[in-house]
Protein backbone atom coordinates (compact mmCIF):
# COMPACT_ATOMS: atom_id res chain seq x y z
CA UNK A 1 0.00 0.00 0.00
CA UNK A 2 1.31 3.46 -0.94
CA UNK A 3 1.67 6.00 1.87
CA UNK A 4 -0.28 9.22 1.33
CA UNK A 5 1.73 12.04 -0.23
CA UNK A 6 1.22 14.43 2.70
CA UNK A 7 2.60 11.75 5.05
CA UNK A 8 5.60 10.95 2.84
CA UNK A 9 6.57 14.61 2.74
CA UNK A 10 5.68 15.58 6.30
CA UNK A 11 8.52 17.85 7.51
CA UNK A 12 10.95 16.43 10.08
CA UNK A 13 12.65 19.75 10.89
CA UNK A 14 11.61 23.38 11.15
CA UNK A 15 13.80 24.15 8.12
CA UNK A 16 11.52 21.93 5.99
CA UNK A 17 8.36 23.81 6.97
CA UNK A 18 6.94 26.11 4.28
CA UNK A 19 5.15 29.41 4.75
CA UNK A 20 5.38 29.54 8.56
CA UNK A 21 8.55 31.54 9.21
CA UNK A 22 6.67 33.69 11.75
CA UNK A 23 6.51 30.51 13.88
CA UNK A 24 9.63 28.54 12.98
CA UNK A 25 12.14 31.40 13.25
CA UNK A 26 11.33 32.41 16.86
CA UNK A 27 11.03 28.77 17.95
CA UNK A 28 14.45 27.95 16.48
CA UNK A 29 15.89 31.02 18.21
CA UNK A 30 14.36 29.95 21.53
CA UNK A 31 15.88 26.48 21.12
CA UNK A 32 19.32 27.87 20.28
CA UNK A 33 19.31 30.28 23.24
CA UNK A 34 17.74 27.82 25.71
CA UNK A 35 14.66 29.99 26.26
CA UNK A 36 12.03 27.35 25.65
CA UNK A 37 8.75 27.92 27.47
CA UNK A 38 6.92 25.20 29.38
CA UNK A 39 3.69 25.54 27.35
CA UNK A 40 2.82 26.52 23.78
CA UNK A 41 -0.41 27.20 21.90
CA UNK A 42 -0.32 26.62 18.14
CA UNK A 43 -3.38 27.94 16.33
CA UNK A 44 -4.41 28.32 12.71
CA UNK A 45 -6.40 26.80 9.83
CA UNK A 46 -6.51 23.05 9.36
CA UNK A 47 -3.67 21.32 7.60
CA UNK A 48 -1.16 24.17 7.90
CA UNK A 49 1.40 22.42 10.14
CA UNK A 50 0.36 22.85 13.78
CA UNK A 51 0.60 19.21 14.85
CA UNK A 52 3.65 18.67 12.65
CA UNK A 53 5.39 21.64 14.30
CA UNK A 54 4.48 20.26 17.73
CA UNK A 55 6.16 16.96 16.83
CA UNK A 56 9.21 18.77 15.45
CA UNK A 57 9.47 20.84 18.64
CA UNK A 58 9.28 17.63 20.70
CA UNK A 59 11.97 16.13 18.47
CA UNK A 60 14.21 19.16 18.99
CA UNK A 61 13.74 19.10 22.77
CA UNK A 62 14.40 15.39 23.21
CA UNK A 63 17.21 14.98 20.67
CA UNK A 64 20.31 13.38 22.23
CA UNK A 65 22.32 16.37 21.00
CA UNK A 66 19.71 18.88 22.13
CA UNK A 67 17.84 20.85 22.95
CA UNK A 68 18.66 21.95 19.41
CA UNK A 69 16.96 23.76 16.54
CA UNK A 70 18.13 21.01 14.15
CA UNK A 71 17.51 17.42 15.34
CA UNK A 72 20.32 14.98 14.59
CA UNK A 73 17.95 12.43 13.03
CA UNK A 74 20.11 9.56 14.32
CA UNK A 75 19.34 9.14 18.02
CA UNK A 76 16.51 6.90 19.25
CA UNK A 77 14.23 9.85 20.02
CA UNK A 78 14.71 11.45 16.59
CA UNK A 79 14.09 8.16 14.80
CA UNK A 80 10.95 7.41 16.81
CA UNK A 81 9.54 10.92 16.18
CA UNK A 82 10.39 11.01 12.46
CA UNK A 83 7.70 10.85 9.79
CA UNK A 84 8.16 7.07 9.57
CA UNK A 85 8.70 6.55 13.29
CA UNK A 86 6.56 4.60 15.71
CA UNK A 87 6.30 7.38 18.28
CA UNK A 88 8.01 7.92 21.62
CA UNK A 89 6.87 6.88 25.08
CA UNK A 90 7.87 10.31 26.35
CA UNK A 91 5.86 12.25 23.75
CA UNK A 92 2.16 11.76 24.41
CA UNK A 93 -0.25 12.83 21.65
CA UNK A 94 -3.80 13.23 22.89
CA UNK A 95 -6.87 13.71 20.72
CA UNK A 96 -8.66 16.33 22.81
CA UNK A 97 -11.82 15.90 20.74
CA UNK A 98 -12.42 12.53 22.42
CA UNK A 99 -10.42 13.06 25.65
CA UNK A 100 -11.78 16.39 26.80
CA UNK A 101 -13.24 15.97 30.26
CA UNK A 102 -12.18 16.28 33.87
CA UNK A 103 -11.24 12.60 34.13
CA UNK A 104 -8.93 12.92 31.11
CA UNK A 105 -7.31 16.01 32.64
CA UNK A 106 -6.72 14.13 35.88
CA UNK A 107 -5.10 11.30 33.93
CA UNK A 108 -2.71 13.80 32.30
CA UNK A 109 -1.86 15.27 35.72
CA UNK A 110 -1.09 11.83 37.12
CA UNK A 111 1.09 10.89 34.14
CA UNK A 112 2.95 14.21 34.26
CA UNK A 113 4.20 13.55 37.79
CA UNK A 114 6.38 10.62 36.69
CA UNK A 115 9.79 11.24 35.15
CA UNK A 116 10.37 10.52 31.44
CA UNK A 117 11.07 6.88 30.61
CA UNK A 118 14.21 7.72 28.64
CA UNK A 119 14.34 11.23 27.19
CA UNK A 120 14.95 14.71 28.55
CA UNK A 121 11.30 15.81 28.70
CA UNK A 122 7.85 14.30 28.89
CA UNK A 123 5.87 16.25 26.30
CA UNK A 124 2.08 16.33 26.02
CA UNK A 125 0.63 17.36 22.64
CA UNK A 126 -3.10 18.10 22.85
CA UNK A 127 -4.57 18.20 19.35
CA UNK A 128 -7.97 19.86 18.77
CA UNK A 129 -7.50 21.60 22.11
CA UNK A 130 -10.59 23.77 21.62
CA UNK A 131 -12.70 20.66 22.23
CA UNK A 132 -11.61 20.41 25.87
CA UNK A 133 -14.44 21.42 28.19
CA UNK A 134 -14.05 24.42 30.52
CA UNK A 135 -14.07 21.99 33.43
CA UNK A 136 -11.33 19.94 31.77
CA UNK A 137 -9.21 23.06 31.21
CA UNK A 138 -9.69 24.13 34.82
CA UNK A 139 -8.55 20.71 35.99
CA UNK A 140 -5.40 21.16 33.86
CA UNK A 141 -4.74 24.74 34.92
CA UNK A 142 -2.47 24.08 37.90
CA UNK A 143 -0.21 21.60 36.12
CA UNK A 144 0.03 23.89 33.06
CA UNK A 145 0.80 26.89 35.25
CA UNK A 146 3.46 25.16 37.37
CA UNK A 147 4.55 21.95 35.65
CA UNK A 148 7.45 19.78 36.83
CA UNK A 149 10.80 20.64 35.24
CA UNK A 150 10.58 17.63 32.94
CA UNK A 151 7.12 18.43 31.48
CA UNK A 152 6.18 20.49 28.40
CA UNK A 153 2.70 21.15 27.01
CA UNK A 154 1.80 21.94 23.39
CA UNK A 155 -1.81 22.78 22.54
CA UNK A 156 -2.87 22.73 18.87
CA UNK A 157 -6.20 24.20 17.79
CA UNK A 158 -8.10 25.75 14.91
CA UNK A 159 -10.16 27.88 17.31
CA UNK A 160 -7.90 29.54 19.90
CA UNK A 161 -10.72 31.71 21.21
CA UNK A 162 -12.33 28.54 22.63
CA UNK A 163 -9.27 27.81 24.76
CA UNK A 164 -10.06 29.48 28.07
CA UNK A 165 -8.14 32.66 28.81
CA UNK A 166 -6.43 31.32 31.91
CA UNK A 167 -4.78 28.60 29.81
CA UNK A 168 -3.95 30.94 26.91
CA UNK A 169 -2.26 33.42 29.23
CA UNK A 170 0.11 30.70 30.47
CA UNK A 171 1.31 29.70 27.00
CA UNK A 172 3.37 31.21 24.22
CA UNK A 173 0.83 31.61 21.41
CA UNK A 174 2.01 31.11 17.82
CA UNK A 175 -0.57 31.72 15.05
CA UNK A 176 -0.11 29.68 11.87
CA UNK A 177 -1.21 31.03 8.50
CA UNK A 178 -2.33 29.67 5.16
CA UNK A 179 0.56 29.29 2.73
CA UNK A 180 0.65 31.96 -0.05
CA UNK A 181 -0.25 30.62 -3.54
CA UNK A 182 3.14 31.46 -5.09
CA UNK A 183 5.03 29.58 -2.38
CA UNK A 184 2.62 26.65 -2.54
CA UNK A 185 2.91 26.48 -6.33
CA UNK A 186 6.69 26.28 -6.10
CA UNK A 187 6.40 23.59 -3.42
CA UNK A 188 4.01 21.30 -5.32
CA UNK A 189 6.10 21.69 -8.49
CA UNK A 190 9.16 20.48 -6.57
CA UNK A 191 7.17 17.50 -5.25
CA UNK A 192 6.05 16.57 -8.75
CA UNK A 193 9.67 16.71 -9.90
CA UNK A 194 10.68 14.49 -6.96
CA UNK A 195 7.92 12.00 -7.82
CA UNK A 196 8.87 12.00 -11.51
CA UNK A 197 5.44 13.27 -12.59
CA UNK A 198 4.87 15.37 -15.71
CA UNK A 199 2.09 17.89 -15.12
CA UNK A 200 0.17 19.59 -17.93
CA UNK A 201 0.27 23.41 -17.96
CA UNK A 202 -2.47 24.98 -15.85
CA UNK A 203 -3.00 21.97 -13.57
CA UNK A 204 -0.93 22.99 -10.55
CA UNK A 205 -2.55 26.45 -10.20
CA UNK A 206 -5.91 24.64 -10.01
CA UNK A 207 -4.55 22.27 -7.34
CA UNK A 208 -3.19 25.20 -5.33
CA UNK A 209 -6.48 27.06 -5.63
CA UNK A 210 -8.49 24.00 -4.55
CA UNK A 211 -6.16 23.43 -1.59
CA UNK A 212 -6.96 26.88 -0.25
CA UNK A 213 -3.51 27.47 1.23
CA UNK A 214 -3.49 24.29 3.33
CA UNK A 215 -0.44 22.12 2.53
CA UNK A 216 -2.21 18.96 3.69
CA UNK A 217 -5.33 19.61 1.59
CA UNK A 218 -3.22 20.58 -1.42
CA UNK A 219 -1.07 17.45 -1.20
CA UNK A 220 -4.16 15.26 -0.74
CA UNK A 221 -5.61 16.64 -3.99
CA UNK A 222 -2.29 16.26 -5.80
CA UNK A 223 -2.02 12.69 -4.51
CA UNK A 224 -5.51 11.95 -5.83
CA UNK A 225 -4.58 13.31 -9.26
CA UNK A 226 -1.38 11.25 -9.31
CA UNK A 227 -3.25 8.10 -8.32
CA UNK A 228 -5.80 8.57 -11.09
CA UNK A 229 -3.33 9.42 -13.85
CA UNK A 230 -2.14 7.12 -16.60
CA UNK A 231 1.60 6.60 -16.36
CA UNK A 232 3.60 9.52 -15.04
CA UNK A 233 1.57 12.37 -16.54
CA UNK A 234 -1.30 14.43 -15.11
CA UNK A 235 -3.57 15.67 -17.90
CA UNK A 236 -5.40 18.99 -17.77
CA UNK A 237 -8.80 17.56 -18.77
CA UNK A 238 -8.72 14.91 -16.07
CA UNK A 239 -7.62 17.42 -13.42
CA UNK A 240 -10.40 19.85 -14.35
CA UNK A 241 -12.99 17.06 -14.21
CA UNK A 242 -11.78 15.74 -10.86
CA UNK A 243 -11.39 19.12 -9.17
CA UNK A 244 -14.71 20.36 -10.55
CA UNK A 245 -13.40 23.53 -12.17
CA UNK A 246 -14.55 24.99 -15.47
CA UNK A 247 -12.41 24.14 -18.48
CA UNK A 248 -10.39 27.11 -19.72
CA UNK A 249 -11.80 26.62 -23.24
CA UNK A 250 -15.36 27.08 -22.00
CA UNK A 251 -14.40 30.23 -20.11
CA UNK A 252 -12.74 31.54 -23.28
CA UNK A 253 -15.93 30.88 -25.24
CA UNK A 254 -18.05 32.77 -22.70
CA UNK A 255 -15.66 35.73 -22.53
CA UNK A 256 -15.38 35.93 -26.33
CA UNK A 257 -19.16 35.79 -26.71
CA UNK A 258 -19.69 38.53 -24.14
CA UNK A 259 -17.06 40.81 -25.69
CA UNK A 260 -18.65 40.33 -29.14
CA UNK A 261 -22.19 40.82 -27.76
CA UNK A 262 -22.93 37.34 -29.13
CA UNK A 263 -26.01 36.40 -27.13
CA UNK A 264 -26.47 33.07 -28.92
CA UNK A 265 -22.90 32.00 -28.15
CA UNK A 266 -23.12 33.12 -24.50
CA UNK A 267 -26.38 31.28 -23.84
CA UNK A 268 -25.04 28.20 -25.65
CA UNK A 269 -22.11 28.17 -23.23
CA UNK A 270 -24.52 28.32 -20.29
CA UNK A 271 -26.39 25.38 -21.78
CA UNK A 272 -23.12 23.42 -21.97
CA UNK A 273 -22.58 24.06 -18.26
CA UNK A 274 -25.99 22.64 -17.41
CA UNK A 275 -25.90 19.72 -19.87
CA UNK A 276 -22.50 18.51 -18.64
CA UNK A 277 -23.73 18.43 -15.04
CA UNK A 278 -21.28 21.07 -13.84
CA UNK A 279 -22.04 22.95 -10.64
CA UNK A 280 -23.48 26.32 -11.80
CA UNK A 281 -22.12 28.13 -8.77
CA UNK A 282 -18.63 26.81 -9.44
CA UNK A 283 -18.94 28.03 -13.05
CA UNK A 284 -19.87 31.52 -11.83
CA UNK A 285 -16.94 31.50 -9.38
CA UNK A 286 -14.57 30.50 -12.19
CA UNK A 287 -16.01 33.18 -14.49
CA UNK A 288 -15.52 35.79 -11.78
CA UNK A 289 -11.92 34.69 -11.30
CA UNK A 290 -11.32 34.89 -15.06
CA UNK A 291 -12.73 38.44 -15.11
CA UNK A 292 -10.42 39.33 -12.24
CA UNK A 293 -7.49 37.94 -14.23
CA UNK A 294 -8.54 40.05 -17.23
CA UNK A 295 -8.70 43.16 -15.04
CA UNK A 296 -5.14 42.45 -13.88
CA UNK A 297 -4.00 41.97 -17.49
CA UNK A 298 -5.74 45.17 -18.59
CA UNK A 299 -4.12 47.14 -15.78
CA UNK A 300 -0.58 45.73 -15.99
CA UNK A 301 -0.13 44.31 -19.53
CA UNK A 302 0.54 40.64 -20.27
CA UNK A 303 4.16 40.92 -19.13
CA UNK A 304 3.20 42.54 -15.83
CA UNK A 305 0.36 40.09 -15.23
CA UNK A 306 2.74 37.13 -15.49
CA UNK A 307 4.30 38.17 -12.19
CA UNK A 308 0.88 38.31 -10.50
CA UNK A 309 -0.89 35.35 -12.14
CA UNK A 310 1.82 32.79 -11.40
CA UNK A 311 1.44 29.38 -12.96
CA UNK A 312 -0.85 30.53 -15.78
CA UNK A 313 0.49 29.18 -19.10
CA UNK A 314 1.90 31.80 -21.47
CA UNK A 315 -0.55 30.95 -24.27
CA UNK A 316 -3.44 31.52 -21.87
CA UNK A 317 -1.94 34.85 -20.79
CA UNK A 318 -1.68 35.87 -24.45
CA UNK A 319 -5.34 34.98 -25.02
CA UNK A 320 -6.34 36.99 -21.97
CA UNK A 321 -4.35 39.94 -23.32
CA UNK A 322 -6.43 39.89 -26.51
CA UNK A 323 -9.67 39.49 -24.54
CA UNK A 324 -8.83 42.36 -22.19
CA UNK A 325 -8.25 44.68 -25.15
CA UNK A 326 -11.73 43.89 -26.50
CA UNK A 327 -13.35 44.87 -23.20
CA UNK A 328 -11.48 47.72 -21.59
CA UNK A 329 -11.00 48.15 -17.84
CA UNK A 330 -14.35 49.85 -17.14
CA UNK A 331 -16.42 47.21 -18.92
CA UNK A 332 -14.50 44.40 -17.23
CA UNK A 333 -15.16 45.95 -13.83
CA UNK A 334 -18.86 46.28 -14.63
CA UNK A 335 -19.08 42.64 -15.77
CA UNK A 336 -17.27 41.48 -12.62
CA UNK A 337 -19.77 43.39 -10.44
CA UNK A 338 -22.70 41.71 -12.20
CA UNK A 339 -21.16 38.23 -11.90
CA UNK A 340 -20.30 38.82 -8.25
CA UNK A 341 -23.91 39.86 -7.52
CA UNK A 342 -25.17 36.73 -9.29
CA UNK A 343 -22.86 34.58 -7.19
CA UNK A 344 -24.45 36.01 -4.04
CA UNK A 345 -27.97 35.51 -5.41
CA UNK A 346 -27.28 31.87 -6.27
CA UNK A 347 -26.72 30.89 -2.64
CA UNK A 348 -29.51 28.45 -1.88
CA UNK A 349 -31.21 29.10 -5.24
CA UNK A 350 -33.61 26.40 -6.46
CA UNK A 351 -33.21 27.31 -10.14
CA UNK A 352 -29.51 27.86 -10.87
CA UNK A 353 -30.00 27.84 -14.66
CA UNK A 354 -32.41 30.77 -14.41
CA UNK A 355 -29.88 32.77 -12.39
CA UNK A 356 -27.12 31.91 -14.85
CA UNK A 357 -29.13 33.07 -17.86
CA UNK A 358 -30.22 36.27 -16.11
CA UNK A 359 -26.60 36.98 -15.24
CA UNK A 360 -25.55 36.55 -18.89
CA UNK A 361 -28.42 38.80 -20.01
CA UNK A 362 -27.32 41.55 -17.60
CA UNK A 363 -23.70 41.33 -18.74
CA UNK A 364 -24.76 41.52 -22.40
CA UNK A 365 -26.86 44.65 -21.88
CA UNK A 366 -24.71 47.67 -22.90
CA UNK A 367 -23.69 50.03 -20.12
CA UNK A 368 -25.24 53.50 -20.00
CA UNK A 369 -22.01 55.03 -21.33
CA UNK A 370 -22.03 52.74 -24.34
CA UNK A 371 -25.73 53.43 -24.96
CA UNK A 372 -25.09 57.16 -25.01
CA UNK A 373 -22.18 56.73 -27.42
CA UNK A 374 -24.34 54.54 -29.65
Amino acid sequence: MVTALYRRYRPDTFAEMIGQSQVTDPLMTALRTNRVNHAYLFSGPRGCGKTTSARILARCLNCAEGPTDTPCGKCSSCIELSRDGSGSLDVVEIDAASHNGVDDARDIRERAIFAPARDRYKIFILDEAHMVTPQGFNALLKIVEEPPEHVKFIFATTEPEKVIGTIRSRTHHYPFRLVPPAQMLEYVQSLCDSEGMTVAPGVLPLVVRAGGGSPRDTLSLLDQLMAGSEGDAIEYERAVALLGYTHAALLDDVIDAISARDAAGAFAAVDRVIQTGQDPRRFVEDLLERLRDLIVVAATSVEGAAAVLRGVPQDELDRMGVQAMKFGAAELSRAADIVNAALTEMTGATSPRLHLELMIARVLVPSSDESERG
